[in-house]
Formats: C-alpha cells, sequence, structure tokens
C-alpha cells in the first residue's frame, strides 16, 4: 500500500511553529467554529491568511475525526510529511542526539522538546524501533520538530559508526554506566553524540561497547529510575553547556 502523502497536525503550538518554520506545505486548517473569538485563535488565522491558506471552520467531531485525537484543542493542519533530511546535512555540528529504542511517541516528542532548547537540534531516529516523527510526536514536542534536521535512512548502529569515523565521541546514557555527567562536560569535547535509550529497552550493546563515555546519571532518590525523556533533559542540559 502506497504510503499517504499528507497527514493533519494538530494542536495550537504546532501549528504556530508550522507555520513559522516554513518546513512543510500547509494545504488547509480546519479550525473549531466555538474558537473563532478565542485570542490565539484569532492569532492563527491571522497567520494563516498572510500565509494563504484556505481555512475551514468546523466542529469538535470532525477536528477528532481528522486528528484521530481528543487533544487537538481546536486546530488541525493539513500538511505535506515531516521532511526528514539525509544523515550526511547533519554532520559538522557540535552536538548531535540519536534514539535508540525509544518506542514511546510521548516520550521521543518530549525528548525532541528539551533537544531543542538545549541545542541538540541535529537528530538521528533510526528506521526501526524508534517511532516516525507522527502528528503525536510534533504536538508532544510542543512544534519544535519543525527547527530540527532529523534523519530517519540507517539504524542506530549504523548511525553511531558513521559518527564516529566522522570524529564524533559516542557517549550514551546507560543506567549502570561508569562516566558521569560532569565529567563528560569538562571535557569539552568539540563533537559529541549523545546516545539515549528507551524506558523498556535501553541502549543496545553494539553502542555500549564503542562508546567512549557510558553515563549513569547519578541518583540520590528512593525511586530508582528517571523517565527517558527527563533523564535525556538532564544530559542534554549538562552536555549542551559544553559546546
Amino acid at each position: 500500500m502506497a504510503k499517504a502523502s499528507r497527514e493533519f497536525l494538530y494542536g495550537l503550538n504546532p501549528a504556530f511553529e508550522v507555520l513559522r518554520a516554513g518546513k512543510r506545505r500547509v494545504f488547509a486548517a480546519h479550525l473549531n467554529e466555538g474558537m473563532r473569538s478565542n485570542s490565539r485563535v484569532k492569532k492563527l488565522v491571522g497567520l494563516l491568511e498572510r500565509t494563504e491558506v484556505e481555512i475551514e471552520w468546523t466542529d469538535k467531531g470532525r477536528l477528532m475525526q481528522l486528528s484521530g485525537s481528543r487533544d487537538h484543542q481546536g486546530v488541525v493542519l493539513k500538511t505535506s510529511l515531516y521532511p526528514y533530511v539525509d544523515f550526511a546535512e547533519l554532520l559538522g555540528v557540535p552536538r548531535m542526539l540519536l534514539l535508540d529504542n525509544v518506542e514511546d511517541p510521548h516520550n521521543v516528542g518530549a525528548i525532541l522538546r528539551s533537544a531543542e532548547v538545549f541545542g541538540f537540534t541535529s537528530v538521528c531516529l533510526p528506521k526501526k524501533g524508534v517511532p516516525e516523527v507522527y502528528p503525536s510526536v510534533v504536538k508532544v514536542s510542543t512544534g519544535a520538530t519543525e527547527f530540527m534536521k532529523i534523519c530517519r535512512n540507517d539504524s542506530a548502529n549504523g548511525y553511531a559508526r558513521k559518527a564516529a569515523e566522522a570524529g564524533y565521541r559516542i557517549a550514551a546514557l546507560d543506567m549502570a554506566g561508569k562516566s558521569t555527567l560532569q565529567e563528560v562536560a569538562a571535557a569539552k569535547h568539540d563533537k559529541l553524540l549523545l546516545v539515549i535509550g528507551g524506558e523498556d529497552r535501553s541502549v543496545g550493546q553494539f553502542i555500549l561497547n564503542m562508546a567512549e563515555d557510558v553515563i549513569g546519571i547519578q541518583q540520590q532518590g528512593r525511586v530508582n529510575s528517571l523517565n527517558a525523556s527527563v533523564a535525556a533533559g538532564i544530559a542534554m542540559f549538562a552536555l549542551g553547556q559544553s559546546s
């Protein structure tokens, strides 16, 4: 079956960011009739009119049908698919991010939101084992995806190998890691690939074996693990500062 060439993004923040970034074609905007007087919707309508996007006022049921979500906030955009880039276009930046076995779209979106804030805007998503940049991922990222370079054309191991060949130091987050964020940050590496694993399956053994730094986040509480996106945010904050 051929893959669709259009998708429906939803949420107020993502809509603003999609239009601001200009990365995708926006074919139409479907807005909740009952929100015509909402100040943010009015602002969005002004932006849609300036970019000459067709507007259709409709009801909540239609918006839920289009988006497949109750979390549409009265806004659904019909757009082109996410424009992935080739891995080669990511090379050269001081900080890159690789997600390995992060299976939950909510975690992917949350990690990408933090990544955009802390300067890890070049991101490798494996072809298998990690969700694509689905509308739900865009929504959780609050539209941060639109300001990032994301590739999705290799395996996690393939990305790590290519990054190492290009002079990147590989640092992987793992609960059993012996390196600390403070040590890695203090080393001020020119080029660093940070690898984040999932909650059910962590970073794969191949990458753990090749990583120069396997980083464990020191914890003082009684709960034994951090959510993957929270751990990723802590690591990116610490390592983004050293770039």
